[in-house]
């Protein structure tokens, strides 16, 4: 079962925000009209406590006051500007490693509306080489990150573990042999290289003796081709195809922070890491 955060927040936003509301135009009134008779009847100390009482904010509206506030500022930075999310799997081993608390900025590819998802202002557009975070086009309710390897247009293969956008390879530079760490260890003895993908260089993973899903992709309009940095260990387009882009919902830009219980803890050299 996913956590819907957004909803949550939603909802309490909504709940303690009526509740404020209800209190400031029905409650509170009567409240006050209470407190106005017993002045008028006033009969000396003893009252005064009444009156006190009579005023007192009620605890529930004490807390919905509070909390609203801090609700509404939490879902605008998450909803419009920075959302965290965690790292689950290897997919984009070595970029992302198991246990990466990312940042992702939520305006890069425009301003949507909360649950809806709908732009109401466009900004940017995804570029070749971006790593972005999306729902999942087989299940919405489920986040993915990946790599932006081919723009609406493009025509995409994927041919011998290597990438070709429009017919032109992209250029792989070997570094040796991959040595993992923690929840990555298994991916020990995979052969690590850079990938020049059109101005971008990133590091990818690939099992050389392993077979990989290859085939060649057209890129619709409105559509964009994504692969994990783990070339061989990656459910993605090769697989289910391309993302739409309203299923966007920003570029990654910072990890910070790193929890890995196999390494027993927080890998403290990761926090503040700029992602590429």
């Amino acid at each position: 079962m996913n956590f819907d955060f957004q909803a949550v927040m939603v909802l309490a936003l909504l709940v303690t925000g009526i509740i404020w509301g209800v209190d400031v135009f029905l409650w509170a009134p009567r409240r006050q009209r209470e407190a106005e008779n017993l002045k008028q009847q006033r009969q000396g100390d003893t009252d005064d406590e009444k009156i006190t009482n009579v005023l007192k904010e009620p605890l529930l509206v004490e807390y919905a006051r509070s909390f609203f506030p801090i609700i509404l500022i939490v879902l605008l930075l998450r909803s419009f500007l920075v959302e965290p999310f965690r790292i689950p799997s290897g997919s984009m081993i070595p970029t992302l490693q198991v246990g990466d608390f990312i940042l992702v900025n939520k305006y890069s590819y425009g301003i949507r509306l909360p649950l809806l998802g709908s732009k109401i202002i466009d900004i940017d557009e995804p570029k070749r080489g971006d790593i972005v975070v999306f729902r999942f086009p087989e299940d919405p309710s489920i986040d993915y990150i990946k790599r932006v390897i081919g723009l609406p247009g493009d025509h995409i293969s994927y041919i011998d573990k290597t990438v070709y956008v429009n017919g032109e390879p992209a250029r792989q530079e070997p570094l040796g042999t991959y040595t993992g760490t923690g929840s990555g260890l298994r991916m020990s003895g995979a052969s690590h290289r850079i990938e020049h993908l059109d101005g971008v260089d990133h590091e990818i993973l690939i099992r050389t003796m392993r077979r990989s899903a290859s085939g060649e992709f057209d890129v619709p309009a409105g559509r964009y081709f994504v692969m994990g940095d783990n070339r061989d260990n990656s459910n993605d387009s090769r697989f289910w195809g391309t993302v739409p882009e309203e299923n966007l919902v920003g570029k990654a830009f910072m990890i910070w922070m790193n929890w890995d219980s196999a390494k027993g803890g927080i890998t403290w050299e990761r926090i503040g890491s700029s992602i590429k």
